[in-house]
């Protein structure tokens, strides 16, 4: 992997630019560039017909100046060790950006759960936890769900933490059901919050949002959520693509129904979906179609120097974790693209996994309205913040939030000071 692909080298070329411009000292730089704990476990797990397969997991906990560590876990045959450092990093800056008191970690086992039982699903994530286990905690690290996980991996994974313990821990865990402590409001929030950002950065270039034509890249949890409210703020959402490929309907797609569609289908995907008029088109065709809003919600590096100059979108809105790379960055800002960049963009699901967790806490609950309105005011709040710093000095909004974000951490390191 080159170092323009590789997501932890842009990780600090991200956080490198931001440290100069915030002029920190050499030491701090050296404290905040590197993850402070990285676990990797080798792991065996019975399969359904005998057999014995190894598995590689990873947790990496980025810092802790601000307080115990989130950040999700995924099951993907692609993870590696330098992608789940990156996005360990960008939970940092996540948390710090949105003011919540969390540092960053990420989680990941190399592994396509496609191919894997539900029973064979379940032995992998309990075993994988009990190897993290000695990381984990209501007060250490929270994870919660990412890439090809969801409500019941989380539920496995506290289960487990709580056998280990002899009582149950709910809070050790965030995007539980709801009936194992489980927030209202917490599935939506990462693609509410995704949709938040195009109604304020719509607000803010007044642009009317009826009409506004909207490709988003990934149809699950989070493209998903956005695609359906942004359509009930009156926008037009004519491309939609998965890891089946893409779907396009100039006059508008039917979102209720593809997203009937995938809830009835196995691993949530699209494969086989047709409808009058929707042409089928590749997953590159589809980041370069013509439209006011491009929301890429899938993996990292899907906006690069190879095609940010095909890029026909206005606006970008960044569901996904690291998907648009440095060097497309630099392409977009002198083509005139306004992008809300992810570590804001996507963090409706750490502020509703910090409620979560509040809540399990205290074993007091929400209801969705207060969760909702909760979300809303914080992450709209930090927009205001990113916004006003972006127009002040010039900059763009990654920049600017860079610069929020890491400023908090550093001033919380700071402050704590280097032990011993």
């Amino acid at each position: 992997m080159s170092d323009q692909s590789n997501p932890f080298h842009i990780a600090q070329q991200q956080f490198d630019t931001a440290a100069e411009l915030l002029n920190l000292s050499d030491n701090l730089r050296a404290v905040l560039r590197v993850p402070q704990r990285e676990l990797t476990v080798n792991f065996p797990v019975k399969m359904d017909d005998g057999r014995t397969e190894m598995f590689t997991g990873y947790r990496v906990q980025h810092n802790l100046g601000r307080g115990p560590v989130k950040g999700g876990i995924r099951y993907h045959p692609a993870v590696d060790i330098d992608e789940v450092r990156a996005l360990a990093m960008w939970m940092t800056w996540k948390c710090a950006l949105v003011n919540i008191p969390y540092g960053g970690a990420k989680g990941g086992v190399v592994v396509d759960p496609k191919q894997l039982s539900l029973a064979e699903l379940e032995r992998l994530t309990r075993r994988f936890a009990t190897e993290i286990s000695i990381l984990l905690g209501p007060e250490k690290d929270i994870p919660a769900p990412d890439v090809n996980t969801n409500a019941q991996v989380m539920a496995w994974i506290m289960d487990t933490i709580s056998m280990h313990r002899g009582y149950t821990v709910p809070a050790v865990i965030t995007g539980k059901p709801l009936n194992v402590g489980g927030s209202l409001g917490r599935v939506e929030a990462t693609g509410r919050g995704v949709s938040l950002m195009v109604r304020e950065l719509a607000r803010r270039l007044s642009r009317p949002l009826e009409g506004m034509r909207v490709v988003v890249q990934g149809f699950g949890n989070v493209g998903s959520t956005a695609a359906i409210l942004l359509e009930r703020m009156g926008c037009t959402v004519i491309g939609i693509s998965d890891a089946t490929g893409g779907y396009y309907r100039g006059t508008g797609l039917d979102i209720a129904g593809m997203r009937t569609f995938t809830d009835r289908h196995s691993f949530r995907l699209l494969e086989g979906y047709s409808a009058p008029g929707v042409e089928k088109i590749s997953g590159q065709e589809l980041l370069e179609l013509e439209c006011d809003v491009l929301i890429p919600a899938a993996l990292e590096n899907q906006i690069t120097e190879r095609n940010a100059s095909r890029i026909q979108a206005a606006l970008i809105v960044e569901g996904a974790n690291g998907p648009t790379t440095p060097g497309a960055d630099a392409i977009l800002a002198e083509r005139g693209i306004t992008v809300v960049p992810d570590i804001l963009a996507n963090a409706g699901g750490v502020i509703v996994s910090y409620f979560e967790w509040v809540q399990g806490l205290q074993e007091f609950f929400w209801t969705e309205e207060d969760v909702n309105e909760k979300l809303e005011r914080i992450i709209v709040g930090a927009f205001d913040q990113v916004w006003e710093m972006a127009q002040r000095r010039s900059i763009t909004l990654r920049l600017a939030a860079y610069l929020l974000a890491v400023q908090r951490v550093a001033d919380a390191n700071n402050t704590r000071g280097v032990y011993p």
